[in-house]
């Protein structure tokens, strides 16, 4: 016989919860824009609880964005594992396949690009940010083997798909977005 009684999360699933739903909150109005209350709301339980969880805001989009780094790192990692060959080439391309379809999740992508922006004038902020791309780029050299070139063109194509796909180039069809777009692929 099944007991009626409901039962509860644990912290550490309450925590999960209030990130995956602080990254849609997040990603809608960004760091300055978003309250804790809005979180809350959004997670189902009371403001008092989000501080319980994160001892302020700063602390819970700093969370928010280690998460979204964890994230990214196991598409890399999948990407990686994908690869038609072990040349730097081919991981390259693959990983970039991979993050191209991670960030058609507008909500992770919005979040970075968030970080970003508040990383300027937000010390902590900023490292989370700095920790995240460090940690980002030596896993893309190791396993990838490419060169100082190869990794920081990885890089600077990321950012430009980040870029094509926040003002919606595909929808443009013009000879400047096409020149950006060039090569490019998005899901």
């Amino acid at each position: 016989m099944k007991s009626g009684r409901r039962q509860l999360s644990t912290a550490e699933e309450r925590r999960e919860t209030v990130l995956r739903t602080a990254i849609g909150a997040f990603a809608a109005r960004g760091y300055f824009g978003t309250t804790t209350t809005e979180v809350a709301k959004a997670a189902g339980i009371s403001q008092a609880y989000v501080y319980r969880l994160f001892p302020n805001k700063e602390a819970l989009f700093v969370a928010v964005v280690e998460h979204c780094f964890v994230r990214v790192r196991a598409a890399l990692e999948g990407g990686a594992a994908k690869a038609e060959s072990s040349s730097s080439e081919a991981v390259l391309a693959s990983m970039g396949d991979a993050y191209a379809r991670l960030i058609s999740d507008n909500n992770l992508m919005l979040v970075q690009l968030h970080a970003q922006a508040a990383a300027v004038s937000e010390p902590a902020i900023r490292e989370a940010v700095r920790a995240g791309y460090a940690r980002s780029v030596e896993y893309v050299r190791s396993a990838s083997g490419g060169g100082e070139q190869q990794v920081q063109q990885f890089f600077a194509v990321g950012m430009l798909c980040h870029l094509l796909v926040s003002i919606d180039a595909e929808a443009i069809s013009a000879p400047w977005t096409r020149t950006l777009s060039a090569g490019i692929m998005h899901y």
